[in-house]
Order: C-alpha cells, then structure tokens, then sequence
C-alpha cells in the first residue's frame, strides 16, 4: 500500500506568494515554466519580466523597455512628473513562437505591443498605436483573429489587424458587455476593469475586478460560447480584497487563479487561489476563502530574484545594472556611472532641484515584508555646496537620511514627509568623509512604520529623527522603495559615491 506524503504546512507554499509591490499581474505557462508581467508605472526600465518553475518562486529575468517614451512627464522636467500613471496593467501572451506583452499609458495617450523571440535575452520590438486601451487583455482566438478587450465598466472589444501592430482597417470598436459590474451590483464604487480574458474547453472566461460602494475588491468572471456573446456574469471570489488577475494551469492540469491584494506600505502583493471547474464554471479559492496555504513548493526568500544587494563590482559580461534596479522615470544616463570609480556608483550633479520627488536618478528597489533592511555606505568627498545625497525611502510621503553640504559644513540629515511635506527633523555635524546609512522597514500586521539610522564606522549605529509612518498613497499608486540619490540646490558638477546598497530580510531588534 503507498503511503502519500503532502508537504508540511511549514514546506507548502504560502500566501501571498510575493510579499512586496507587483500588481497588476499577467502570468503565461511555456511546457513547464511560467512567466509573468506586472506594473511599474514610472519606473525605468519597465514591465518586468518574471519566471518561476513552481509558481510560487520567482525572479526577474528582463523587461520590455528601456523608457516608455521622452516626454516632460517622463524625464522629471519643467516640474512635471508622471507617477502613479506611466505604463499601466499588461496582457501577456505566448503565440506561434512570439511572446506578445502589452500595456498603455495615459502619460501618453498611447498603447504598445511589445514582441520578442527571447523573452529573457530579447530583443523587443514595439508597435504603438492610439487610444490608450484602458486595461486591456489581448487575445489571439482559435479562427486567426486577434482582439482587445478593454474599458472600466462597458467593455468593449477591438478587432486588431495580422501583424498585431494596430487596429484593423475598416473595424470600429464594438460594446462586448454593457455594463459588466452588474454581478456586484451597481450602486457605484470601481466598475469592472481590469479585463484578462481565457479560452477552456472552447468557452471564452473574461476576468475582471470591481470595487462595490462599501465593499471589498471583489473577482467577477463572465463566460460566453462566443467571444461576441451573450455574456453570463457572477461574483467569483470576495474575500480579504484579493481580487484581479486571471487563470493559470499547471502541466498536470491543476489550476489556480493569480490575484493580488491592497496591503498597505509595502504595496500590492499577489495571491495564488486555487481553482476547482464546476457546471463550466472556474470556482475560485476554498469555500470562497483564500487559503493561507498552498499545494505547492514552499516560499524561498525574495533576495536576490526580486531584490538583491549590490556592490557595484563587475566583472567582464555583468549588466551594468541588474534588473533588480529601476530609476525612478527616466535616467539621466550621463549623470551616472559604476566605472568611473571602480566599486562605487556615482551619482553627479547636473541641474538644481529643489524637491527629492522630482530629482532625476534616483536609483530604486522595492521594499519587502514582513521586514527589510536597506543599508548603503556614502563617500561625499565631492559634493559640492547645497548638495543632499543619501538614502531615501521613496512615496508620497517619504523619509530620507543623508549628508548635506551647507555653508562649508557637511551634516547628517533625516527629512520627514510624514505629514505630506518635507520637514528636517534632526541635522547631526559631520566631520569625515564617509558615513553609513540604513533604512528598516516594518510591515508585519501593516505596522507600516520605518526608522532611519545612520553610523560613522560601520558597527555603532545611531537611530536619527522620526519613526516614518508609510501610507500607501494613490499619487504614487506604488509600495515603498529604497532608494540612493544625489541633488543638488545651489552649484552642478558634484558626485556622490556609493560603495555598495544591501538588502536584508530582517531589522534589528532593539
């Protein structure tokens, strides 16, 4: 008699999957290895890549861009700024040997196709054509011919031309469905966006989201035998506010739903909720919950798949950077160098700025939970008067620690936008040229609360200003990131030098 032996709770994968800011996901299977896109708006590079083998464990292998586009918005210029818009929730696609990933932009009006061969090596071509489909899903059907379908509420479908690089001459945007937040009633809130649609057993299952008046976030599936309809609608799962996403299979034919979920500082975390098939109906998570656990590999740590620690060290054939890094917009790329110094990134000076949120090249990662430490170790041997560099903790209301030169003096600075604006809560004189900084970041039980610390030799170190309460705001419409900067508000052609950033899973205890 065999004997089977599930995983123990401790060895199973559990939710979410991914404690840290990837929404908005988009997930494809390839013979046995998954892939999935996700949202970074502002961010540059953007549309990140990922793959896994189990489902649960993922690391970032590319992106579709460089930069989106050069536009105002887009560079931090003439004070404007693009955050919380940028390139929105992608659809993700496998077909005849091209992988397809999609977004749109309202920064630009535009929506963009983007087509490798390689998704982990490229190169990416681009197509880009106008309106900004809002959330669309693309989908190639059976007969050869390809759609949009997308909208907040109506949804409507589009018919695209062969080469899938625009609409089809001669077609005209159709209404699919009238109104598709029907299901969860209508009495206001978010209406059904978010569209990702599926194709099982030749019957279409169109994906959406909805945020009822007084509700929750909630999972609507439509399914129809033609993709023009009609369309029946339900509520498929309403529980924690995990909602937004769509269908995926495993090679032996198990099924989950990958979902995500509002939670605080740390940004919006995906889910994986497993999928039973009932009367032709996907029936999402276990009696309607999202389970803690999951029939799958256990979850190994975040660091270095989706953050990892740096020491700007390469060696021949390294990135110069690796994707774990995003500037926030686009980069100045000839204010920034890791081979001007070896060892060190070099942060230069080439405008006056006068706020930390419009500074061009500050270099990001993501927070995670439930804790992380970031920690960096600064040189400001070369800055020069009215310069601030250090490390920040990126959002609407952010926190920074770092050194700033003033009247011939440098000192240790923590700056609060804890009530919105940017207040200095504690300046310390310094007297070397070389000074550690560390950010810790709680987030258990959305405790969402950081301290900022800083040490003159590595090994004592000294907690500066004010606890940093971390919101999530809807401006930034992003999780808290690290971040390393350099500004300048008085004189250009300074540098600060960074020798390394770490990342650690944990904070200290004191």
């Amino acid at each position: 008699m065999l004997l089977m032996v599930l995983p123990s709770k401790a060895q199973r994968g559990r939710n979410p999957v991914i404690l840290a800011d990837v929404p908005d996901m988009a997930m494809i299977r390839v013979g046995n290895t998954y892939y999935m896109s996700s949202t970074t708006m502002h961010m540059s590079p953007g549309l990140p890549i990922m793959k896994s083998k189990d489902l649960v464990n993922w690391q970032l292998v590319s992106y579709a861009y460089d930069t989106l586009a050069t536009v105002d918005a887009l560079t931090l210029t003439n004070g404007k700024s693009t955050y919380g818009r940028g390139s929105w929730a992608s659809s993700f696609r496998y077909h005849k040997g091209t992988f397809y990933v999609t977004t749109f932009a309202q920064t630009t009006g535009k929506t963009y196709i983007y087509t490798t061969k390689n998704i982990e090596k490229g190169p990416w071509k681009v197509a880009t054509f106008k309106p900004s489909y809002h959330d669309h899903t693309l989908f190639f059907d059976d007969d050869g011919r390809n759609y949009l379908i997308y909208g907040a509420g109506k949804l409507k479908i589009v018919e695209l031309n062969a080469e899938v690089t625009g609409v089809k001459e001669g077609t005209t945007e159709q209404v699919l469905i009238e109104n598709a937040s029907t299901p969860s009633g209508t009495g206001g809130g978010l209406p059904a966006e978010g569209s990702q649609l599926f194709k099982v057993n030749g019957k279409y299952y169109l994906f959406n989201i909805s945020w009822p008046r007084g509700g929750m976030r909630t999972v609507l599936i439509h399914r129809a035998d033609k993709i023009t309809g009609p369309w029946e609608g339900r509520v498929a799962l309403q529980d924690l506010g995990v909602a937004q996403g769509g269908l995926i299979d495993t090679p032996d034919r198990k099924w989950f739903a990958y979902l995500f979920r509002d939670f605080g500082g740390v940004g919006r975390i995906p889910y994986l909720v497993p999928v039973k098939w009932e009367d032709g109906w996907p029936v999402l998570g276990e009696n309607g919950k999202v389970p803690e656990t999951l029939d799958l590999p256990a979850n190994k740590s975040l660091i270095p798949g989706i953050v990892a620690s740096d020491d700007f060290t390469r060696k021949k054939g390294d990135a110069t950077l690796p994707l774990v890094w995003q500037w926030n917009h686009n980069p100045d790329n000839a204010l920034w160098s890791i081979f001007e110094r070896k060892g060190f990134l070099r942060l230069k000076t080439g405008r006056v700025d006068t706020s930390f949120v419009l500074v061009r090249n500050t270099l990001t990662q993501r927070t995670i939970g439930p804790e992380s430490t970031g920690s960096t170790l600064l040189d400001v041997s070369n800055m020069k008067e009215g310069d601030f560099a250090g490390l920040g903790l990126l959002q609407k209301n952010y926190g920074l620690v770092g050194v700033k030169v003033g009247k011939g003096n440098k000192s240790i600075v923590m700056v609060s936008a804890n009530t919105g604006k940017p207040i200095e809560i504690e300046l310390i004189p310094l007297t070397q040229n070389t000074v550690y900084f560390k950010a810790e970041c709680n987030f258990k039980n959305r405790a969402d609360i950081a301290h900022f610390f800083y040490s003159l030799d590595g090994k004592v170190w000294t907690k500066i200003g004010e606890p940093l309460k971390m919101p999530y705001t809807i401006p930034h419409f992003m999780g808290y990131r690290f971040g390393l900067f350099n500004y300048a508000t008085q004189n250009v052609g300074g540098f600060a030098d960074f020798d390394y950033f770490r990342i650690e899973d944990s904070i200290s205890k004191k």
